[in-house]
């Protein structure tokens, strides 16, 4: 039970720094190559969820 709670937060911060990044180079479209920041952190996100799912599976 509190595997997954944890898995939770984990999701719900990633998703926010996730779409931090998104808003900070759409104010500054200068910015707009560290969009690849923004990609590389969700893949990260999905890599830890699904360790963290194995984790709890066996």
């Amino acid at each position: 039970m509190l595997v997954l709670i944890v898995a939770l937060l984990v999701v719900v911060v990633g998703l926010l720094l996730v779409g931090g990044l998104g808003y900070v180079v759409y104010r500054r479209p200068t910015l707009t190559q560290p969009v690849g920041i923004a990609i590389a952190a969700a893949g990260v996100l999905v890599a830890v969820v699904v360790g963290l799912v194995q984790v709890t599976t066996s």
